[in-house]
């Protein structure tokens, strides 16, 4: 990372989430931001990277992160993991939830929380949740033996007490008018199981923002930061590695395919990583179908090129692999890395602006006419009888740039006419990986 780059914090108050596992801490912390960031089902370990969300409570803007569910004595693997996640954000914390589960009492794992929790000298509450009915406001009255102040019975689920919670919580954090949203080039991190994704996201940000393991499947949510390098606004959205539904078999695991690619589809540009000591494989070229359908702009990376033996056509052998395996996204440049050195990761950055610059270029009508006239479509094939005649072209739309054809074909144009449009386009105006859409107008 460059020295001019560092993570966005300490613009707004810090909220931080915190308990044992399946308490129900991502319902609390959906229904704070007031939108479904997290995952949550019934099974338990979900959440096992901080999840951050911005939220506003009576004209006081703060920012709320989930943890992943803590159990204070685990000391190795990924239950360690999770606690050292959650350690970072305590220490910048404004204000700490503590969540527990007001059904099943207060248990030692409560306890041994709450201690660790007030010698860290920050404002504590809890809430004591699953309190769905007014009967039930009771059970709250026994977490008062933890020795933190304040005790809220809540009902995440249905939004029970959490007025309450949120007024003692912000209390003291100022009242802000909402500012202009800063443009943030949105870039989502892509890929099947195991092939970089996390260690990707942490060597861009410079820091372990994420849970790194050998095993497939540690990223379960999406884990999204702020970056802000050379004055310009990154969100990096590191996704679960996507594999087919028929492949999963955890209710976790299918939700977090359908939610990376929900996250995918909220992107300005993705990052699909590769494996170079694998190479492209069948679920490699599916997750590019994935990306080229949804619109969005795609930088292609092949990982772990440190652990490639290479000779001088090694790099040319690679990407030819690659346009064979994906035709479909000949438009995306493609960039050699290691995440794990951090080889040519730095290369990433100027790509990315390139490309998202291009997902939002607007082409004139004037230009996009003056480009026909001198363009020579006699090399253009098309097995129509009739010849095609472009009459009029148009920009109807950017991200992705979207271009409106009059013809005198009253059928579509043949898909090798239109990827030889497709590329004089590129070529004049610089849509470097992006998609490009074509609507035609049909003659009656």
């Amino acid at each position: 990372m460059s020295p001019s780059s560092k993570t966005e914090a300490g613009a707004l108050p810090l909220v931080v989430i915190v308990g044992r596992p399946n308490v129900g801490k991502s319902a609390l912390f959906n229904r704070i931001a007031g939108r479904r960031r997290a995952i949550v089902t019934n099974e338990p370990g979900i959440t096992r990277d901080r999840i951050y969300g911005q939220a506003n409570w009576q004209g006081r803007p703060f920012e709320v992160v989930d943890t992943g569910g803590i159990v204070p004595d685990e000391k190795a693997g990924l239950a360690a993991e999770i606690l050292a996640q959650a350690r970072v954000a305590f220490e910048q914390a404004a204000g700490i939830i503590l969540v527990v589960d007001a059904r099943a009492g207060v248990l030692p794992v409560d306890a041994d929380l709450a201690r660790m929790l007030r010698k860290l000298g920050k404002p504590v509450v809890v809430a004591a949740n699953k309190v769905d009915t007014p009967q039930q406001v009771s059970l709250a009255h026994a977490f008062h033996e933890l020795g933190l102040p304040d005790v809220f019975p809540v009902s995440a689920e249905h939004g029970l007490g959490v007025d309450d919670l949120l007024d003692v919580v912000t209390a003291n954090f100022p009242q802000r008018e909402e500012a202009a949203e800063e443009p943030t080039v949105r870039v989502a991190i892509i890929g099947r199981p195991n092939v970089g994704k996390s260690t990707l996201l942490n060597r861009l940000v410079g820091e372990e923002r994420v849970i790194v393991a050998p095993e497939p499947g540690t990223t379960r949510d999406a884990v999204d930061t702020l970056l802000r390098r050379d004055g310009r606004l990154y969100r990096l959205i590191d996704t679960a590695g996507i594999r087919r539904k028929g492949k999963t078999e955890l209710l976790a695991e299918k939700l977090s395919v359908v939610m990376a690619r929900k996250y995918l589809e909220q992107a300005d540009v993705a990052l699909l990583v590769l494996d170079a000591t694998e190479g492209v494989t069948k679920p490699d070229a599916t997750i590019a179908g994935y990306a080229h359908e949804s619109g969005r702009s795609v930088i292609l990376v092949m990982n772990k090129w440190d652990a490639v033996k290479k000779d001088s056509r090694t790099t040319r052998k690679f990407e030819e692999a690659v346009r064979y395996r994906c035709k479909f996204l000949e438009y995306a440049p493609l960039v050699f890395i290691s995440a794990l050195t951090g080889q040519r990761v730095d290369k990433l950055f100027p790509v990315i602006d390139q490309v998202a610059e291009a997902r939002r270029r607007r082409v004139s009508t004037g230009e996009l006419n003056r480009f026909l006239a001198k363009t020579d479509f006699d090399r253009a094939t098309s097995p129509s009888a009739r010849p095609v005649k472009i009459l009029y072209m148009t920009q109807a739309a950017i991200a992705p740039p979207t271009f409106v054809l009059f013809t005198n074909q009253s059928r579509p144009l043949h898909f090798s006419y239109a990827r030889f449009l497709e590329n004089r386009i590129r070529e004049a105006f610089d849509f470097t990986g992006t998609p490009i859409r074509f609507r035609q107008r049909l003659r009656r």
